[in-house]
């Protein structure tokens, strides 16, 4: 007996492209002598369609080409995710497809409602068990949350289950693989099934999926493990109803498997919503090269504009470190210096503004200019802007609406800065592309004489602690306080997070990699008079 995984990458909405894909595999499966192929979790729609779920054409589109699937289904037993629409109620859905007909349908029983999951607004919970029979085994199926808690796996098991075939869509962040085998072993513990656990792979909007599917033994034993980020088929034999081993791709580092997430949510994103390239804006400061980097190893250089926009604070060395990045990455390069534009404006509000001093307006100013500057190459050559701000920017507002914010997707948004560094070193250990001097110097937004990021932040390594505490933890700033942190730099960030929701609402979506992100897993009023830094 041999069984197949099928970890692709499906488009939310492309029902026959993804039948199409899924077809393949079948058809590649069976000629390599598998007889049951298992797909992702919704494999027939791209995870997750959102609110596409509450449309009654989407199910019936959904339906048809699942039948027709169904009729093209010969030779082998395929296992396909997608939504069901049955006696008045909506379904997390996997069907059973055999020699040209649905055989069955499984009801996802427990439908996970936290951090970027919200199946209850769309489904009802299942509480049947599907069980099918091929060439004297039985197989069970669960869907993704339905291992993460008891109760369904032991259902197939009642159900005289032999084997366990799970349908996932878990997205990505750092050390969720850990947390998977965890989950999968309590499961094996409880019931002492083998489960395959087959994973979408791919970028959907902030959300990265990195496949990583694997095989346990009916012992909790890790028997295969599929590489992460990649689509792939594999083959698993059974032998008196257990997986034999296989091959186990390697862990990655936790900066390897970030930088992947990254390059793969770009790649996704732009090519995915049709974008001909991408378009950045290029300072010589850190978080601007490890972007360069990303985009052009996910998109290919040649799909790759960098700009640099000097002004008078410009320093030197980050002209020169700029030019000697593009040259290395090999990407069309432009500059275009900002100062006759930014001496039109303070001649425009000389007026207005009197003798009032120099401030964060007319820094401000500075980076709203960049930021009409590359959009109008937006605009023009029809690639997708960019933006460079990482988390740690992101979380305490050292941004400017409109000025860097201003783009279509924001790689680095949920990238803390100390991460940022740790991902530069990595990229530079495949091979030289950003400068050393540009990972060495101290950070500056360079928009005012002597500036750095320090003049009104933390060191990174405590404000990074202190927002992983507060964003990611929901701690309380005495609690953190209480872990040896100064208190005036806790009240300092917590206060600088809480008054800035109102720009990250307004910022493009990005990447989410660590487990908790600026986007669908944290939604806070920005209207609110709850006040945790004053005592």
């Amino acid at each position: 007996m041999k069984v197949a995984i099928a970890q692709i990458n499906c488009l939310v909405g492309d029902l026959s492209g993804n039948a199409a894909k899924i077809l393949d595999y079948a058809n590649r499966a069976k000629a390599e002598g598998a007889q049951i192929l298992v797909t992702p979790e919704l494999a027939l729609t791209g995870y997750p369609p959102e609110d596409l779920l509450l449309r009654d054409g989407f199910y019936d589109a959904c339906d048809q080409v699942l039948y027709r699937m169904a009729c093209e289904t010969q030779g082998i037993v395929m296992v396909v995710g997608h939504p069901h629409q049955f006696a008045g109620n909506r379904y997390n859905a996997a069907s059973v497809l055999r020699d040209g007909k649905v055989v069955a349908t499984y009801h996802k029983q427990k439908l996970p409602n936290h951090s970027v999951f919200d199946e209850v607004r769309y489904f009802v919970p299942g509480s049947e068990p599907c069980v099918f029979e091929v060439d004297g085994i039985k197989f069970g199926i669960n869907i993704c949350a339905d291992i993460w808690e008891e109760g369904a796996a032991a259902c197939a098991l009642n159900a005289n289950a032999d084997v366990l075939l799970v349908l996932n869509a878990s997205p990505y962040h750092m050390n969720k693989q850990v947390s998977r085998y965890e989950a999968v072993r309590e499961r094996v513990g409880e019931c002492g099934l083998p489960i395959f656990y087959a994973n979408l792979i791919g970028g959907q909007d902030e959300l990265v999926f990195d496949g990583a599917s694997f095989v346990m033994n009916g012992a909790g034993a890790l028997v295969h493990q599929l590489p992460a980020f990649e689509e792939t088929l594999r083959i698993v034999e059974l032998e008196s109803g257990q997986p034999q081993i296989g091959e186990i791709a390697p862990q990655m580092s936790i900066e390897a498997s970030i930088y992947q997430a990254l390059c793969l949510g770009v790649k996704d994103y732009v090519t995915k919503n049709g974008f001909p390239g991408a378009v950045l804006g290029l300072s010589g400061g850190i978080d601007s090269a490890l972007t360069l980097a990303i985009a052009v190893d996910a998109l290919g250089a040649e799909r790759v504009q960098a700009v640099m926009m000097p002004s008078e604070f410009t320093a030197d060395i980050s002209l020169q470190d700029a030019q000697t990045m593009a040259e290395h990455l090999k990407v069309r390069y432009s500059e275009l210096p900002i100062k006759l534009a930014f001496d039109s404006f303070l001649r425009t509000l000389s007026e207005e503004f009197d003798d009032l001093p120099f401030d964060t307006t007319e820094e401000n100013i500075q980076a709203r200019i960049r930021g009409t500057l590359l959009m109008a190459l937006s605009n023009k050559y029809g690639s997708i802007v960019l933006t460079t701000g990482n988390k740690s920017e992101m979380a305490v507002g050292y941004a400017t609406l409109y000025g860097d914010m201003a783009g279509g997707f924001a790689v680095l948004k949920d990238v803390p800065k100390t991460m940022v560094y740790r991902l530069s070193r990595y990229r530079n250990s495949l091979g030289e592309a950003i400068p050393e001097r540009v990972i060495t110097r101290a950070p500056s937004a360079e928009l005012r004489h002597d500036q750095t990021d320090q003049d009104a932040l933390p060191p990174y390594e405590i404000l990074d602690a202190i927002m992983e505490r507060y964003v990611e933890h929901d701690m309380c700033p005495h609690d953190i306080i209480a872990q040896g942190y100064d208190e005036k730099d806790v009240r300092h960030v917590v206060k600088l997070i809480d008054c800035n929701e109102f720009k990250r609402r307004q910022a493009p979506i990005g990447v989410r990699v660590t487990p908790r992100g600026f986007g669908k897993d944290r939604r806070y009023p920005i209207t609110s008079k709850y006040r945790p830094w004053v005592e």
